[in-house]
């Protein structure tokens, strides 16, 4: 698998010890890291911060901590919609196993059990942080089409509109009370704007999941 570029792993675990290991494994694979002692830090210090461009990273979270659970700090973050963007991963003991499958029902990418192979957490890490990164690019071109959408006039909407219907250019006149000239020139516009060249890829770009 191929690295995800400029990606951050988020390690938040009251254990010292269990974040300076993790560190230190993700140095060794070239992952850059941010060490959170308690859930309420990482709340405060990444989940608040003022909006920037959002870049690809997951959650490495140890489920019981002193504080503020790493089931509590999840909860939010899936109240907040942000486990597609962040996906996380919860570090957990035996007896949290149960609740971890839970997690992963309820959307949590994985969970890794106590003491957990080195090899396996990475991939695991690095399938969360391609997933994010897919995510991203995938809002990033929704954002992209509506600010498109946003140059338009209404007249042109309501050409792209009837277009995408598949409506020929005579009877989009004739709807429109406009001449066929003028609908010809709607349409050049429409496709300069939202940059197509057909009606077929006009059609999939409104269709931008």
């Amino acid at each position: 698998m191929e690295p995800v570029i400029d990606a951050t792993v988020y390690i938040v675990d009251d254990d010292a010890d269990v974040r300076e290991a993790l560190a230190w494994l993700l140095r060794s694979r070239r992952l850059l890291s941010e060490c959170y002692r308690s859930a309420e830090d990482f709340e405060v210090e990444v989940l608040r911060r003022p909006p920037v461009v959002r870049r690809p990273s997951c959650l490495l979270l140890d489920m019981r901590m002193t504080g503020m659970s790493g089931l509590s700090l999840f909860n939010r973050m899936l109240e907040r919609g942000e486990i597609e963007a962040m996906p996380v991963i919860f570090l957990t003991g035996h007896a949290d196993i149960p609740t971890a499958v839970d997690t992963v029902k309820r959307g949590a990418f994985d969970f890794c059990e106590k003491p957990f192979s080195d090899n396996a957490l990475v991939d695991r890490i690095e399938q969360a942080l391609l997933k994010s990164a897919e995510h991203l690019a995938s809002d990033r071109a929704r954002e992209a089409v509506r600010g498109r959408l946003e140059e338009l006039t209404d007249r042109e909407k309501d050409v792209m509109r009837l277009v995408v219907e598949g409506v020929p250019n005579k009877l989009i006149a004739d709807q429109l009370d406009i001449s066929v000239r003028t609908v010809e020139v709607h349409r050049a516009r429409v496709f300069d704007k939202m940059q197509v060249k057909s009606a077929v890829e006009l059609a999939n770009l409104l269709r931008t999941p």
